[in-house]
């Protein structure tokens, strides 16, 4: 066995390339094109649906415009029983419509593609977003992002299911559906296809990339001609100066806030729980969840709804010691433990509130910068603790504010929150869930060692033995029927074991001849399912062993882990 990785003449392995990407993806591109638009509209359908709601409910008028439950003194009993009311019909939407509406969209999402082949039911369509709006328009602390997720990927997902696509295609599109609901809700196309490639492509290559970009760049055009293109959360960023002493401070910040996100993701698993152990049917937990809602709605009416307004009060300096402490106090509670009822609604604004709360409650002691500058950290990192997507909370923040100079200090902020949430939590609010369902899924992202080597590197050589080969042989590179009609499956010395094992699989095989190139080929080797592993060694080794490469210490890494 060689393990050489020394070039060879001829340029070994010119016939492959960085990505692999065939002209289909310009088809997927065509209909993505079409998700996306699709996507702007059902956002902006949710958005009106639940002002609809929350305007019925607590101002009794007609109005679709987006208004807080809390902005005006309403009835003890109505705060208190307005949730409640809403727990009972999502409660009753779930068992009796679909029991996908439970949950806040994004686990749901995940759970279809990895087991469900992409594939969403058409009424998720309808049920979600109206399951959605109810909660929400009740009171409910939640944000519309991830029921519109859940929306916008059924509306990809259903399309697909309709034209002749693979699973990896209808991938494309629910994922295309999602990021284009979710950019057009917040005007935030980068932090769209950020949140699709940290959450839900589970790959980064053009087939998907792609198309998900064109769906999010029409779901943000169109968006603006809806809702017009201002940014959701605008913060003036005049006389911006990042001293090197605050940017030390945004790593305390960071870690302050990933300590937050750590327990409120522990505090909805825990509710969970809870509400696992209660001796009635699941149908009735959002009716108690929507009691706790109202509960803390009585302390503190602002933290019911979406709560957009008390964002921009924290992200603009103007919010009172006394609604700081409020919300992240009562939101904290209210939202993680009703989350754990599965009622429906989403974790992104209420995480941004939570965020915003704690970052200005540190700038209550931490030196002044800007306005609503250490909410913007605080926001950051709750979103990279809470999410596991330290890029996403940055990339958000910026967008929710245009705040285009704290780059680097949000990117403090997201990253400590996100490294302190990893060792703490071995999973997210969004992947524990997944795993209570008897799955399992990484999220991290790296190359496959079995890309990095050729055959040639691994193969056994039998120079004694080498025979001409055979007509059935110098088609190589694959697998061919021969005289007898029987396959027969070959390799090329400059093919990759990432080929070499998708060949293996696909025609169940375990040994494979590797046939050389030209007019006069020949038999040079074979491959077997051992060697494969020798990229598994090299990738193991490459992890765990340690040693000094300075002068005086020149002992060389050993081919495969020592034992």
């Amino acid at each position: 066995m060689s393990g050489t990785r020394k070039g060879t003449a001829g340029h070994r392995g010119a016939h492959l390339g960085d990505f692999t990407v065939q002209p289909r993806m310009l088809v997927i591109c065509g209909w993505a094109l079409l998700v996306g638009g699709a996507g702007a509209v059902a956002a902006l359908a949710l958005l009106r649906l639940i002002g609809l709601v929350t305007n019925a409910v607590f101002y009794q008028r007609w109005s679709t415009s987006l208004v807080a439950p809390g902005l005006e003194h309403r009835p003890w009993w109505l705060v208190l029983g307005a949730p409640v009311l809403g727990g009972l019909v999502i409660g009753a939407m779930a068992r009796y419509g679909s029991e996908k509406i439970r949950g806040h969209g994004m686990p749901e999402a995940i759970e279809a593609i990895l087991t469900g082949g992409s594939r969403v039911a058409p009424r998720v369509a309808v049920l979600k977003p109206v399951s959605a709006a109810i909660s929400i328009g009740t009171g409910g602390p939640f944000g519309a992002e991830g029921p519109i997720i859940m929306t916008g990927g059924a509306i990809g997902s259903i399309l697909a299911q309709a034209l002749r696509l693979s699973a990896d295609e209808r991938k494309t599109l629910l994922v295309s559906g999602a990021a284009a609901g979710m950019a057009a809700t917040f005007n935030s196309p980068l932090a769209a296809v950020l949140l699709a490639v940290e959450l839900l492509l589970f790959e980064w290559r053009p087939r998907s990339f792609v198309p998900v970009v064109a769906a999010v760049g029409v779901s943000t055009v169109v968006r603006g001609f809806l809702l017009g293109t201002a940014p959701i959360f605008p913060v003036s960023a005049a006389g911006l100066h990042v001293a090197p002493t605050v940017d030390v401070l945004c790593v305390l910040a960071g870690l302050l806030g990933g300590a937050l996100a750590v327990a409120a993701t522990w505090l909805v698993y825990r509710a969970e729980d809870g509400f696992a152990r209660l001796p009635f049917h699941w149908m009735w937990w959002p009716a108690i969840g929507g009691l706790v809602i109202g509960l803390g709605g009585l302390v503190e009416p602002r933290a019911l709804g979406v709560g957009y307004d008390v964002i921009q009060q924290l992200l603009t300096g103007r919010a009172t010691v006394s609604l700081i402490v409020g919300i992240l106090v009562v939101k904290t509670l209210i939202w993680s433990l009703s989350l754990g009822s599965g009622t429906s609604g989403g974790v992104l604004a209420p995480v941004f509130m939570i965020g915003g709360a704690v970052g200005a409650a540190e700038g209550l002691v931490f030196p002044h910068v800007i306005p609503g500058f250490w909410a913007m950290m605080g926001l950051a990192a709750v979103v990279g603790g809470v999410m596991r997507s330290p890029l996403t909370g940055v990339v958000f923040t910026l967008e929710l504010t245009h705040a285009w100079g704290a780059v680097l200090p949000l990117l403090i902020s997201s990253t400590a929150a996100y490294a302190l949430s990893a060792l703490l939590l071995k999973r997210s609010v969004l992947t524990e869930k997944i795993a209570r369902r008897g799955l399992h899924l990484t999220r991290e992202y790296s190359t496959d060692p079995l890309e990095t080597f050729f055959v040639e590197e691994v193969m056994d050589r039998n120079p004694d033995r080498q025979a001409p080969a055979t007509e059935a042989d110098l088609l190589g590179g694959g697998a061919v029927p021969d005289d007898r009609g029987a396959t027969v499956v070959t390799l090329r010395p400059d093919d990759t074991l990432r080929r070499a094992a998708y060949l293996f699989a696909e025609h169940d095989v375990t040994r494979v001849p590797v046939v050389s190139h030209g007019p006069d080929a020949r038999v040079v080797g074979t491959l077997n399912l051992h060697h494969l592993l020798h990229a598994r060694r090299h990738d193991l080794t490459e992890e765990h062993h340690r040693q000094r490469l300075l002068p005086g210490n020149r002992r060389r890494a050993p081919d495969a882990v020592p034992t």
